[in-house]
Order: structure tokens, then sequence, then C-alpha cells
């Protein structure tokens, strides 16, 4: 892996945990247009969000691959490089495998610091040598256990235009190389979800067609006193990822919300979620309709509106009902610890993604990877098909950083739109969710056309479709990157001094001499003004002048 695309995603290994990331799936018979399709937010508040790419290669034999810790850069060793690899643009290949993951770190004493192989570098090598999802566990429990496993404990979605899988694996400690994991296939008329906790309790042992795991997952976990009883009792995330407060309410509170969205009957687990009742939800469910590609975009956005933990009602959510809670998620006052709620949408997101594989289309064409940078409410799915053999300008890697502003980078413009909506939320809110409606139903409508096209050039001249899926990509993502730049430059204007321009049909308007309107000053929510009269009684109160003031 190229120096220039390793950047620094979260500090989870030995610092106080961040509980980052989130991954919605959906299996084939599930979605309305029968895609699998998994999502995936990169949080972190010193990731840059820009879009990967390898392009497919040939090597000489015995040709040697560095390896560097995605995290942070770290140089840790050297293993084989295969002859052949594909191409990659993000995290999805030209096979329509796509492979996302989260971070539930689980024991630390089983972090082995003398491994090769950290998690960030297991997929972006994976998805260059491996075509299916099956194909991917086994090369993914091969790379570990030949070249130890360097990161914490970890749920991977990896998906292909057939399947759907969870993964979870977890090292065991310096001096004994490898890892200890577990897969379970998810049935395709179900969806499933991971969020920085273990999800996977107890599974099948004899269903190798639907679950795989290492030799020694139930042994390792006696040897080291994490479990006691029958091996059908075993539950994989008890023994390597024990709950507590964060698993529940920052993480498996982000499931729950997936799953409330789309199955009447998960409102029942919100008493797991607050610790009330002991029993976990399930690793999937069967939705109440089919999902699209649209619906898992808008769920990457969720903030647990309308639930009993949505956050826009307190008083923490200011006078414009924001959903965001600036960091740290958990606080202590006067010897007693508090917490923010963390939804699925977060501010702190460097990339998020909507990864769309689809079996009855060539491969060139059925793989989509729907990109966006920055918190995925205030950000554009752009169209990236796995197959495209340049990346954007506006996602181009090197094009800035998280330390150097670019105005050609998207993930600096969406950055700059999204810090001017955060304290006026619920206001600034109805600019900036028209345009990204306008143009994901844009993409999502245009999508028929441009495969059909595609389909048809691929029996013709692959290499002509793919410089037309290329072109049609960049184009997107450009497009996209100029509206959003034009948006914000209307919201700084629109927006300014805490006042409101007036505006008709979408344009500022002057006054009938052709100067500027004097702008609107809206109020703020009454009861953000109760709740300021409450803190500070008559301090705030409008008086009469005592009268030896007038005399």
């Amino acid at each position: 892996m190229k120096k220039s695309i390793i950047i620094c995603l979260f500090t989870l290994l030995f610092t106080t945990p961040v509980f980052a990331c989130t991954n919605l799936l959906v299996g084939r018979g599930a979605s309305v247009d029968g895609s699998t399709m998994v999502t995936y937010s990169a949080d972190s508040y010193s990731l840059f969000g820009e879009l990967y790419h390898w392009p497919a290669a040939t090597y000489p034999e015995n040709t040697l691959l560095d390896v560097y810790e995605w995290d942070t850069g770290k140089y840790l060793g050297k293993i084989p490089q295969v002859r052949q690899t594909y191409n990659v643009i993000g995290n999805m290949n030209e096979y329509q495998l796509c492979i996302g993951e989260t971070t539930f770190t689980g024991r630390k004493e089983l972090i082995d610091t003398t491994g090769i192989i950290d998690y960030g570098s297991l997929i972006y090598i994976t998805l260059q040598r491996a075509k299916t999802a099956r194909e991917a566990i086994r090369i993914m429990a091969e790379l570990v256990k030949e070249h130890g496993y360097y990161s914490s404990g970890e749920s991977f979605s990896i998906v292909d235009k057939n399947e759907v899988w969870i993964m979870e694996m977890i090292g065991k400690g310096v001096g004994n190389k490898g890892a200890v994991w577990v897969a379970v296939r998810i049935p395709d008329d179900c969806i499933a979800a991971h969020a920085n906790q273990s999800r996977i309790h107890q599974f099948p042992l004899n269903d190798k067609e639907n679950c795989v795991y290492s030799p020694d997952v139930i042994s390792f976990a006696r040897e080291k006193g994490y479990f006691k009883g029958k091996e059908t009792d075993f539950s994989f995330s008890k023994a390597y990822n024990p709950l507590d407060f964060g698993g529940l309410r920052y993480c498996e509170a982000r499931v729950w919300s997936y799953y409330n969205t789309y199955n009447k009957d998960a409102g029942k687990w919100i008493d797991y979620v607050l610790g009330k009742d002991p029993k976990p939800m399930p690793l999937y469910v069967k939705p109440d309709r089919k999902l699209s590609a649209k619906d898992l975009m808008n769920m990457m956005r969720d903030h647990y509106e309308g639930t009993p933990l949505d956050p826009t009602k307190d008083i923490g959510a200011g006078p414009f009902h924001s959903p965001y809670r600036f960091s740290p998620l958990q606080w202590q006052l006067d010897s007693v610890d508090y917490c923010f709620e963390r939804p699925i949408s977060t501010q702190q997101t460097g990339f998020t993604f909507v990864g769309q594989m689809r079996n009855y289309l060539p491969d060139e064409v059925g793989g989509v990877f729907w990109f966006g940078v920055d918190d995925a409410m205030f950000t554009v799915y752009t169209p990236m098909y796995a197959s495209m053999t340049q990346t954007p300008e506006c996602y181009r890697v090197g094009n800035g950083d998280f330390n150097h502003f670019s105005w050609t980078s998207a993930f600096w413009i969406h950055n700059w739109v999204a810090n001017m909506a955060y304290n006026r939320y619920d206001q600034v809110i109805l600019d900036t969710k028209p345009l990204q409606d306008k143009l994901e139903n844009g993409f999502v409508d245009m999508q028929p056309l441009i495969e059909q096209k595609a389909t048809e050039l691929v029996k013709k001249d692959r290499k002509e479709a793919l410089n037309f899926l290329t072109d049609y990509s960049i184009s997107q993502a450009q497009k996209a990157t100029s509206k959003w730049k034009s948006l914000g430059e209307y919201l700084i204007v629109k927006y300014m001094d805490g006042c409101v321009k007036k505006e008709k049909d979408g344009k500022l308007i002057t006054n009938e001499y052709g100067h500027s309107q004097y702008p609107n000053r809206p109020k703020m929510d009454p009861g953000f003004y109760r709740k300021v009269v409450t803190e500070t009684g008559d301090w705030l109160k409008v008086k009469e002048v005592p009268k030896e003031y007038l005399e």
C-alpha cells in the first residue's frame, strides 16, 4: 500500500475508546432490485476523506509488499505479493466485492503488537486478491494466521453480488500469532448491522454453508478463562467483547435504530439498549419492506429522531434543535458520569459509502460504490463504478489533507457547509436537504440509462465501457461538489451574522431600489427561551426604569 494513502482513522488501541463507524447490511432478497448492499461511515477526528484507488496489476515472482498500519502509517513489515491483483475503488473491487468494518476493541490483552497485518491493511490487501465473500474470508484468515494480526477486535462486513457476511476477529496476544474469528452469512431476506460492538453470539457449529470459524475460537476462550460451559452455549461476543455501558448506549443503539426503522417489532429491544433487558438483539432481522440504495443513504443520516434517544429534544440541542453533540460523549459532573447520545450520523466522519452489488449485471457495471465525504447528513452520495480506472479530482488522494484546506477538495467543501449548519441546524437543513435529494435522486434516475449503455459497451469493447463509466463517475462527482460549493456560498450570505436574508424562489431579493433588504431576525424556539429563563431567573427580565432615574 502506498504511503500517500495511509491516513489516521482513530486512536482506539491504547486510549479511551472512541465509538466510531457504522455498517448496515442488506441481503439481495431484502432489497428492491435484488442488490446486496452495505454501508460504512469511517468516523474519526483525524481522518481525511478521499477515494482510494489501486489499479489491477501483475507482479514478478517473489515480489514483497510493504505493509503500513492504516491508522497511523507505521511500517509493520513485508509480506509476499501475489502475481495478480484486482482493481479497487475505495472499499469495492472490480468483481463487486465490498468490505467495511467497525472496531469493537474487545479484550486489550489480545492485541498482538508484533503482528504485521492491521485491520485496514487486511481489508485493502484482501480486496486486491479476492473475488467473492467466501474467498475473502479465507484470505483474511490466512493472512493473519501467517503474518500475525496487529489490531484489536474487529467486525467486518464482507459482501459480494450474491452473499452478505459478518466476520468478527480478535488477536490472541503477543507471542501467539494469528486470530480467533467467526463468520456468519446473513440470510438473503434479512438486514443486519454492527457498530463497534461484537454482535455474533451463539452460532451454528455444523453449518459450513452459512457459518465458518477458526478451529480454536472456543478452545482459546476456555484456555484464557473467558468461557465455561457447553460449546453450543458459546457466545463470541460475550467471550471476547463483554458489554459495558458504551457498548449498549453508543453502539448497539445504532443497530437498534436501523432495525426499529424497518421492522415493526424492533421497538421491544429498546430495553436491551437501555440496560433493562439482558437478552440481546438478534444478529439479523427481516425488514417490513424492501430497501433501496437511497433508503440506506437516508438511514446513514439518522439521529434517533422520533425515538426515546432523540437528541433534538433536550437543552443540549440549543435553539435550533441540533442533534449534534461535540466530543467528548461521556463527561463527569460532581463525580457523576453522564453521556450524550451517539447516533449513526456524526460530524467526525472522514468518508462514507453505500456499496451496491448486482449479480444480474456484468461486473464492470453491477458494482456501484456510492461515495460521500464528511458527515452523511451533509454529504452527497455519488455513483463511483467499481470498474473505473481513475478517481475524480475532488476525491483524489493528495488534493488537500487534514491540515490543509483545498477549494477543489470535496472533503473541505462539505465540511465548510456542515460547519455552517451545525449551530443553526433546523434552519440550514431546509436549504441543504432539497439539493441533496435532487442530486442523489437524479443519480438514481440516471442509473438505468447509464447501465444499459455500459452493458452494451461491455459486449463490444470492454475498454470503451470502462472509459465510459469512469468519465460518467468523475463528471457526477465534480458536478455534485460544484453544486455543494455554490450552496455554501449561498448559505454564508443568507445566514450572515445570525440574521436570515429574505428570499424568493431560492434567490435572495433586494428592495425596490435594488439595495439589500433588511434581513429577518427570527425568534428562537419558545421552549429554548423557557429553559433560559429557568436557568437565569429574573436576571434577564426586562424591568421598568426606576423613577429616580427619570428625575
